[in-house]
């Protein structure tokens, strides 16, 4: 059965709303393209933050409005695929945030915030990861962690969007827990108490800016 029939078999229903976890939704061949494409841009593309790099494409997200920038094919296709599944509310995915976590490098607790329609598609390439939700307090205690494997992609919606914060720990291996809520969708096999080592990851946000600037710049 095609992906788009039945999006709803991919719901993770151990997670609060709501969480769906897409294994191999990409091909080794199409990961490969996504590496080869990413290492292959210009440095001035990447951005240098404290404890990783990134890039940014069809824009950089404003409070003021996004000015639209062309998407390259590369990426428009699996854009148009994630559009396919019909999770984005009737909009469509127009930004695209490409993040490289270098093993021991991860990202603190936050939401994405009111910038962006209130969903978040990620494809993760070159490597898995733990990915946190925690409650949005100050004990910040852990709701649920998901592992995201290679190929695979994770939509993000609704409560898991707004109400709690997501985050990566700094660390270069990953162990399984009880808290590892998507287990029975990933196409490994996986025990608790198994430690994972990381390798390179390369994640592939596609999301919706709702507040685009008429300005639009080509490349």
């Amino acid at each position: 059965m095609d992906i788009a029939d039945d999006i709803s078999k991919y719901r993770v229903t151990r997670a609060p709303p709501d969480v769906y976890y897409i294994p191999n939704f990409i091909s080794i061949e199409e990961e490969d393209e996504i590496l080869k494409h990413v290492y292959g841009a210009p440095k001035p593309k990447w951005t240098y933050l404290s404890n990783r790099r990134l890039q940014d494409y069809g824009g950089v997200p404003h409070k003021r409005g996004m000015i639209s920038e062309e998407i390259p094919q590369w990426l428009q296709k699996y854009m148009d695929r994630i559009n396919d599944l019909s999770v984005f509310d009737k909009k469509f995915p127009n930004q695209v945030l490409v993040n490289e976590y270098i093993p021991g490098q991860g990202i603190m607790p936050h939401t994405d915030g009111p910038l962006f329609h209130p969903i978040v598609t990620t494809i993760s390439c070159g490597s898995h990861t733990i990915l946190n939700f925690l409650e949005n307090n100050v004990q910040r205690d852990k709701i649920c962690e998901f592992l995201l494997e290679r190929r695979s992609l994770i939509i993000i919606k609704n409560d898991m969007y707004t109400k709690y914060l997501h985050s990566i720990d700094e660390t270069k291996f990953d162990v399984i827990s009880d808290d590892t809520v998507n287990l029975e969708y990933c196409c490994g096999e996986y025990n608790t108490g198994e430690t994972l080592e990381r390798q390179t990851r390369i994640s592939v946000t596609i999301r919706n800016v709702p507040k685009v600037l008429k300005v639009k710049i080509t490349t």
